[in-house]
């Protein structure tokens, strides 16, 4: 049974930093492309980051490309998404979900891709 966890999240003031963390178990953590969504209250959910399951791509929305970085401990099994100068506006709940296909990468159209694996997610929060 795959099981997908993220913690890390909190309450941070606008300017500062926070690290989630995503562990996944019941698969074969390096072969399988991870991602990072969020969810503001009242809007749709948004494509964070993708990790494919080789590091080979990753894909960055634009709305934190420079302040949001993805690394990956496979001994760990975990990804951690570092996020750094958090405005308002990232004030979400996070989620972390994996790709039920191995090898497979992370295209420019993927965040409307169908990830079967979720965990239930880390509040984030971001005071003015």
């Amino acid at each position: 049974q795959v099981q997908v966890a993220e913690s890390g999240g909190g309450l941070v003031q606008a300017g500062g930093s926070l690290r989630l963390s995503c562990t996944a178990s019941g698969l074969t953590f390096d072969a399988h492309t991870m991602a990072w969504f969020r969810q503001a209250p009242g809007k749709e959910r948004e494509g964070v980051l993708c990790f494919s399951w080789n590091g080979g791509t990753t894909r960055t929305a634009e709305s934190v490309k420079g302040r949001f970085t993805v690394s990956r401990d496979t001994t760990k099994k975990t990804v951690y998404l570092q996020m750094t100068s958090l405005k308002p506006e990232d004030t979400a709940m996070y989620y972390c979900a994996a790709d039920r296909e191995k090898y497979t990468y992370c295209s420019e159209s993927w965040s409307s891709r169908v990830f079967d694996y979720w965990g239930q997610g880390t509040q984030v929060t971001v005071s003015s």
